[in-house]
């Protein structure tokens, strides 16, 4: 363990102890007496206040009322840091604006070598999404849509919402228990049990007009929502095995919330077993496409007729 490493892990073991001993320093840490002095030596001119006792039953003893000095950061862990940060860019992430003052935080906080390797990772480092002609880390064109951080902060008080979508030409309102909120394919998306048609819907944030926390009282416990949505995952009408070229097409694209399941051990082949609701045309139009989408390398072990027909009728319109 290099010394700045081993200085710090040392200052969060001694703050959450009332009490230590050099001894105690040395065998948790495998580093000889010599070392030990030095290390909390050092740790003291940093600025945790400590006192120390002499005596059989003396020790070192943390001052109450006392916060860790100022983290020092190994090289890696500044590089770990940094990166974790560069790859946020161009992906319309929440509280961007506190970008600015995060990076002004972090380099005043380092060396001016460790300053020079940062700029060089910035200059040759892309991240996917990321747009080569504007690298700037603290260009904020990457805003995301305005209510998705009121959107947060509202769920953080309450996950029962009320939710008004923009939808064509009107707005309609949603009484959901939001189950995640996940960034997929460029889009901030809802995923919500409606509590009105006991259904799990998915919104996109890009439509999403207001949010409030949902004022009425009748509400279903989380434990009855889990119960109802584990029977309807229950319900499978849709069975598909993909070779390998199916496979690949199923990672260009597929429709929101669709997984599959492996089911050789080189990835070649996988299942997907999924519930779709024939009686909706937009659901059925979509499904159908995807489908012709994924090519001939598939088997349909299980498909609804309507979806059937859909197919068929499709295929009828490139035969003479």
């Amino acid at each position: 363990m290099k010394k700045v490493e081993r200085i710090n892990t040392i200052m969060r073991y001694i703050n959450n102890r009332a009490k230590f001993t050099i001894s105690e320093v040395m065998q948790e840490f495998n580093i000889s007496r010599s070392t030990a002095l030095r290390d909390v030596r050092e740790i003291e001119e940093m600025g945790m206040p400590l006192v120390a006792e002499v005596g059989r039953d003396g020790g070192y003893f943390v001052m109450n009322n006392s916060v860790l000095p100022t983290v020092r950061f190994t090289d890696n862990e500044i590089k770990a840091l940094f990166i974790a940060f560069m790859a946020t860019r161009n992906k319309q992430l929440p509280y961007l604006k506190s970008r600015q003052s995060l990076a002004e935080k972090l380099l005043g906080l380092i060396s001016e070598n460790q300053q020079d390797d940062l700029v060089l990772l910035n200059q040759m480092l892309l991240f996917e999404g990321t747009n080569p002609n504007n690298p700037d880390l603290l260009d904020l064109s990457d805003l995301p849509q305005p209510m998705l951080e009121r959107l947060i902060e509202t769920l953080l008080l309450d996950r029962f919402l009320l939710i008004t979508i923009k939808e064509e030409q009107e707005s309609l309102s949603y009484s959901i228990y939001l189950l995640h909120l996940y960034h997929d394919k460029g889009l901030w998306l809802i995923e919500g049990f409606d509590l009105l048609d006991e259904i799990k819907k998915i919104f996109s944030v890009d439509n999403l007009i207001d949010v409030v926390t949902y004022p009425s009282k009748k509400r279903l416990s989380r434990k009855k929502i889990l119960e109802k949505l584990s029977k309807q995952d229950e319900i499978i009408n849709l069975v598909i095995e993909l070779g390998p070229k199916a496979i690949a097409q199923f990672k260009k694209y597929h429709p929101l919330m669709l997984s599959i399941s492996y089911t050789s051990p080189y990835q070649t082949t996988a299942i997907l077993k999924t519930f779709i609701n024939v009686d909706n045309f937009g659901e059925l139009n979509d499904i159908t496409n995807w489908l012709l989408f994924l090519g001939e390398d598939i088997k349909l072990k299980e498909v609804p007729e309507k979806i059937m027909n859909s197919l068929q009728d499709r295929l009828n319109l490139f035969c003479p």
